[in-house]
């Protein structure tokens, strides 16, 4: 079989479908920016300093760098003693405890599940290796179908037990997997912008990898402004531009992650119910809610269901939702009534 092509894009300052655009305009007072790696992508943090006060930026960013170094080594897939590897090797239908850091992420995991009826589902982690999407990121040839039968029988959220106190996590089907790349990258987002308020820097705005938190406001009450990627995967140009004030957004696309066999394009994204690679025309959707955690989680269950189910599910759940749905060869919005609000903004 012809090699497959596989395309994978790193983005630094435009990740994940979504930039910021941030200017402060009629003031000498310049943003602080701190950025590093994390989680196999890039962080971008921009601070906006309060009058007279001095931010060490060498300090705080050994700080966040160290804050999620923490996250990462507890939920990592790559990581051979994370919590979620250890629990992945675990052969027993025994509780075993994890850290109460990684039981938050789970249990919101196992909630998102719920409300979505299993559109987004950690255990689906298997197949996203199976199709070559996981911590190798390589795939000599197609996945046959017996195989993702086979996995497809072990994914399913409701096989996957929690517990609280202490907090643990219990296999109900031994082979069962989990991978929290579509929730941790967002749960880290949440724990930076505590870490930054803790440190009494109020005016800012953090991004891991497209999924973004803000807080506060630029100077001369400028607000935060975020721009949504056009979902075209060979340039990069601004679709929308949101201002955004204490809320978090989250972007998920198969525009830039995803790979060709044959002339037909296979997205990074796994039905859980199929177990093969979503099919819609649903290029891109971006949620806003109160935290990124649930933010990072409600987008990826939305790219599973698509444009219509996609749609009603946020009306009915009043989320802030934003699609671009493939329509020849061009792209058309699609928001809930909840989103509209962030449209009806004065844009910079």
């Amino acid at each position: 079989m012809k090699r497959l092509i596989l395309i994978i894009t790193v983005l630094l300052l435009l990740a994940g479908g979504v930039t910021y655009l941030n200017r402060t305009q009629g003031t000498k007072i310049q943003l602080l920016s701190v950025s590093g790696t994390t989680m196999g992508t890039s962080y971008h943090i921009k601070l906006a300093p309060e009058a007279e006060k001095n931010i060490d930026l060498v300090t705080l960013k050994k700080k966040i760098d160290s804050r999620l170094s923490e996250i990462d080594q507890k939920m990592s897939t790559y990581k051979e003693d994370s919590d979620l590897s250890r629990f992945n090797r675990y052969s027993s239908d025994q509780w075993l405890e994890i850290s109460p850091e990684t039981f938050t992420v789970v249990a919101m995991a196992q909630k998102i599940s719920e409300l979505s009826n299993g559109a987004f589902d950690i255990t689906v982690g298997q197949l996203v290796n199976l199709w070559g999407f996981g911590p190798t990121i390589h795939i000599e040839a197609m996945p046959d179908k017996n195989s993702i039968q086979t996995l497809l029988s072990q994914v399913g959220y409701r096989k996957l037990e929690i517990r609280q106190t202490p907090p643990a996590l219990r296999k109900a089907n031994k082979s069962i997997y989990l991978d929290l790349s579509a929730i941790a990258k967002g749960y880290a987002v949440d724990a930076v912008a505590r870490l930054l308020i803790e440190n009494q820097i109020n005016n800012f705005l953090v991004e891991i990898g497209g999924e973004i938190i803000t807080h506060g406001e630029k100077h001369n009450h400028q607000p935060w402004v975020v721009g949504i990627e056009k979902p075209i995967s060979k340039q990069h140009s601004i679709q929308k531009r949101l201002q955004l004030h204490n809320v978090a957004m989250a972007t998920s696309g198969d525009y830039r992650n995803y790979f060709e066999e044959q002339g037909v394009r296979y997205s990074h994204t796994i039905d859980p119910a199929t177990g093969f690679p979503i099919k819609h025309k649903l290029a891109s959707v971006t949620v806003i809610d109160k935290t990124c955690m649930s933010a990072d989680a409600l987008a990826t269950a939305i790219m599973v269901m698509g444009p219509v189910k996609g749609l009603e599910f946020a009306s009915q759940q009043q989320l802030a939702i934003f699609m671009l749905v493939k329509q020849g060869d061009h792209f058309i919005e699609k928001y809930s009534p909840a989103f509209g609000p962030y449209l009806e903004t004065k844009e910079e």
